[in-house]
């Protein structure tokens, strides 16, 4: 008698892919690149994936690292993970006309820090160095945040009077390992102060939450997602914390490399904030193609937050008869699979 064929499924975890934050801010360029026409210029990257910076680049949108690189008078948008006020200032110094697409829970990070700056507190800034979202944040307060990078970090931080110290945070970080940084950082100040809401954005967390509920269950985890996104790569620790035997990170579903599937037969996917499910949906026909074409979505939570578009480009599109109340939530679109 031969043994059952055993089944090869796939665990696909939501939420998923795109937050308010990176909705609004892919909408805000082709909206741009619509109304005023080509070039439009970017400083960064608008969100942390490839394929979307690619796309929009072939219609027409222009990546810069500054603002020195945009011509005068003309139009640039800055990314979802905000600026500092020395890049306004810079913008401004040179007549450009600027859309502010910075995530509106990055911006609440902005306000916290300057709220606690001006009230004279030590401000630890728990993120990565080098971020562009933390050279925002820090820009608003040079003088005030300190970045602690990790929980190993928290050793040689050293501040002006242990009674008046807060801490606020990057939007994409592990929630785990952010608060074993915040219990040590107690540890070493225990009047420390904590923001007034969380600062880890709540698609980051839920996105951690879903991977955490699959991985147990699954032999191999992939993550769709970018190299330089946060989130994306919090998604691939998270996955191997949380009891998947093997977790790997991929833009495409090119990379996926079919040696990995060996004697699998459980496969999670997940994708990080910034990923369009077009990139899910290419892994899944992939995977299907490899065996695994039974899929089940695990849901941990519904997101239904949405955020209006940069008051610059919305005053523009009113004016012109065109303005659209909210951004089109297209990439939300679900799956044909079997919820469980």
């Amino acid at each position: 008698m031969t043994a059952p064929e055993t089944t090869k499924r796939v665990l696909l975890a939501a939420p998923r892919g795109y937050c308010a934050g990176v909705d609004r801010a892919v909408v805000a360029v082709e909206k741009a690149l619509e109304h005023y026409g080509a070039p439009v210029y970017v400083r960064k990257e608008i969100v942390h994936n490839k394929y979307v910076v690619e796309t929009l680049a072939a219609r027409g949108a222009i990546f810069v690292h500054e603002t020195d690189e945009v011509p005068e008078g003309a139009r640039v948008v800055f990314s979802a993970h905000g600026v500092s006020p020395a890049v306004h200032a810079a913008a401004a110094a040179r007549s450009l006309q600027t859309i502010d697409a910075t995530c509106p829970l990055v911006t609440k990070v902005h306000k916290e820090a300057v709220r606690f700056a001006g009230e004279d507190f030590d401000i630890l800034l728990i993120g990565h160095d080098g971020h562009e979202e933390v050279e925002g944040t820090q820009g608003e307060a040079p003088d005030r945040i300190q970045v602690v990078n990790s929980p190993a970090a928290v050793d040689s931080v050293e501040v002006r009077d242990p009674e008046r110290v807060v801490w606020i945070s990057q939007t994409t970080l592990s929630v785990d390992e952010t608060m074993e940084t915040v219990r040590r950082l107690r540890e070493k100040f225990p009047a420390l102060q904590d923001p007034p809401s969380d600062d880890i954005c709540y698609a980051t967390q839920n996105r951690q939450v879903a991977v955490k509920k699959i991985a147990p269950r699954c032999d191999v985890v992939i993550t769709v997602g970018s190299a330089n996104s946060s989130n994306s790569v919090r998604l691939v620790e998270v996955a191997l914390e949380s009891g998947a035997r093997a977790s790997y990170r991929i833009d495409v579903a090119a990379e996926l490399d079919p040696a990995w599937f060996e004697g699998a037969t459980t496969v999670g996917v997940t994708s990080g904030a910034s990923v369009p499910e077009i990139l899910v949906r290419d892994v899944l026909d992939a995977l299907a193609r490899l065996g695994f074409g039974e899929v089940e979505e695990v849901r941990t939570a519904t997101e239904d937050l949405m955020f209006s578009l940069p008051r610059e480009l919305r005053a523009d599109l009113k004016a012109a008869g065109a303005a659209p109340a909210r951004p089109r939530r297209e990439s939300r679109r679900t799956l044909d699979v079997t919820p469980v």
